[in-house]
């Protein structure tokens, strides 16, 4: 392309990486602007009025829905194709991204890593640790015993990398940055299948990135994506000033 796309939100979020992933096995080049959504200005909320992230820009369309994005990149830019042919295994892998962005999002961001990460370095509030022992001790193993019984024994769901591959596997990456690992000798698939989705060079390109960000201040963040050389947007839509959410992250 010889524009790039514009992608507004940060690495750390899931569904900003889906959208990441995307992008780069279809070979779409991108500009970034880093922001989470708290920090999001009043021009962000007018072109995302849920407050959510990623928003993507190109020179057709504004979108601010993951799951959305991903569709409009797959019509636009079929090749590779990441959606099955097939109508009922594409019905299922949509059904597995909506799994992936509804439930996984509710308990591994929502439960586990806005505890562990977002509320202290964000508003500086203590994490609930009884909360986060229950969302371990109860809801994580319910969406381990479900995926158990979708994953293959080898490779991915549906032979080759698709989007169903591509949306669980960006929750257990946020789920690695609490020091989450799934128990291989209970969830011997699940943890197979997460070790190779997230060993995929298209994940690979961004975990330098993402880990050195954890390691960082979230007002130095674009400094040091800037030193990192990530291919930042001139402009933002980031403020100083953290509102919270009217919806959460998506």
């Amino acid at each position: 392309m010889s524009h790039p796309v514009q992608i507004i939100g940060g690495y750390l979020s899931p569904y900003v990486r889906k959208v990441l992933v995307v992008l780069d096995l279809k070979g779409i080049s991108y500009k970034i602007d880093p922001i989470i959504p708290f920090s999001g200005n009043d021009s962000f909320s007018r072109i995302s009025p849920l407050r959510r992230i990623p928003v993507f820009i190109d020179d057709q369309t504004t979108l601010a829905d993951s799951s959305v994005i991903c569709q409009y990149l797959e019509d636009r830019y079929p090749e590779p194709e990441l959606y099955p042919t097939n109508i009922v295994e594409r019905a299922r892998a949509r059904w597995l991204e909506e799994y992936a962005d509804s439930r996984m999002g509710e308990v591994f961001i929502w439960r586990l890593f806005n505890q562990v990460a977002i509320k202290p370095n964000v508003w500086g509030e203590p994490t609930d640790k009884a909360a986060v022992e229950k969302t371990l001790r109860e809801d994580m193993p319910q969406i381990l015993d479900y995926l158990e019984e979708q994953v293959p024994t080898e490779g991915f769901i549906f032979g080759k990398l698709s989007i169903a591959d591509i949306s669980i596997a960006c929750f257990f990456r946020n789920a690695e940055f609490t020091r989450f690992r799934v128990d291989a000798v209970r969830w011997p698939l699940t943890a197979a299948f997460v070790e190779r989705a997230l060993r995929h060079e298209s994940f690979g390109k961004l975990k330098p990135i993402e880990d050195r960000l954890l390691r960082t201040p979230l007002k130095q963040h674009r400094a040091v994506l800037a030193e990192l050389g990530a291919p930042l947007t001139q402009e933002t839509y980031g403020s100083a000033t953290l509102r919270r959410g009217i919806m959460r992250i998506d």
